[in-house]
């Protein structure tokens, strides 16, 4: 028999608690029956059972559990990269600070909510840079996140293609995978204004392979200015540039391949039911497990030592016989 758990002081205070009274107890008993001359050796009967049921009550206390049952764990996965657009119209403040401080807090929440998969980062504009590889590590991917800036792509415009060719690679190089396509998802993250060439192409290379593509699209119809330096961006006529978010593209690509679309917008925080919905999914099973675990048995223990408290009620011995 093994205990799962060991003598707490709460137990070790109760068994020195128990002892001394009933030391005590027995002191008095044995002075009085000494008094008036009678046996007193009736009292060690009263003795045996409450030690035996106050032993009962502290192994129970104690989990005691044998026979062991043998369990399958199976540690589950999923492999994600998230696809970042880091083009000048993610500083526009339509959503306050800016599009691009506010989807960083977002980023957090979703890298803690897969705390059990490997998420990986990838930034982008005309083109994609791999900003953090496949890894468990949330450390990491909130000091990437932390770090986000427009500045660390040439600007020009934005482009789907490059990210996802990007993601589509490290998904499916053999060294980088366990196998399961079921288990790969790509998250791209944009205000949806796409300038490439290549996005269809690579779009439906995705689908092929099997990967699952969801969208987030931040901004507002209405559009805001785009912050540069201390004036805002103007076209060549002077006038003053409105981006707007452009949700139809993102909801085509993630439509063609078998995910959906979400939003963050004035109003409107699509982050948690994009985290919920991917939750459901079933990842894949990376590695199983056997191990003995043992069944905490103190309800049996716990059942005797009632059993023993009524007996010692409900029967009547008198401890001094005159």
């Amino acid at each position: 028999m093994n205990f799962l758990k060991g003598l707490t002081e709460i137990e070790f205070y109760a068994i020195m608690a128990f002892v001394g009274l009933y030391v005590l107890y027995l002191i008095k008993i044995i002075y009085l029956s000494v008094r008036i001359r009678s046996s007193f050796r009736y009292v060690f009967v009263k003795l045996v059972i409450r030690t035996l049921y106050f032993s009962l009550i502290i192994i129970s206390l104690m989990a005691p559990s044998f026979g062991d049952i043998k369990k399958e764990i199976k540690a589950v996965g999923k492999d994600i990269f998230i696809c970042v657009d880091l083009s000048n119209s993610m500083n526009a403040n339509d959503i306050q600070p800016t599009r691009l401080e506010k989807l960083k807090s977002e980023l957090k929440n979703i890298v803690s909510a897969f705390n059990t998969d490997r998420l990986g980062l990838i930034i982008f504009s005309t083109d994609a840079f791999m900003q953090c590889p496949l890894t468990y590590d949330q450390s990491a991917l909130f000091l990437f996140i932390e770090t986000l800036s427009t500045k660390l792509v040439p600007q020009g415009g934005t482009d789907f293609g490059p990210p996802m060719e990007l993601a589509l690679k490290r998904l499916n190089d053999p060294s980088n995978t366990t196998g399961s396509q079921q288990a790969k998802y790509v998250i791209l993250i944009s205000d949806g204004e796409d300038f490439g060439e290549d996005t269809k192409d690579q779009v439906s290379k995705v689908k092929d392979s099997g990967i699952k593509l969801y969208t987030l699209g931040i901004g507002t119809k209405e559009g805001g200015k785009i912050p540069v330096g201390n004036h805002f961006k103007k076209d060549d006529e002077g006038n003053i540039v409105i981006t707007t978010l452009n949700s139809s593209d993102l909801k085509d690509i993630a439509n063609s391949t078998g995910g959906s679309y979400y939003e963050i917008s004035e109003g409107r925080n699509d982050v948690k039911k994009l985290v919920s919905d991917m939750d459901k999914i079933e990842g894949e099973v990376r590695e199983t497990k056997n191990i003995d675990s043992s069944s905490n048995k103190y309800l049996y223990f716990l059942f005797a030592a009632l059993c023993l408290v009524l007996f010692d009620v409900l029967i009547t011995i008198n401890v001094i016989k005159i």
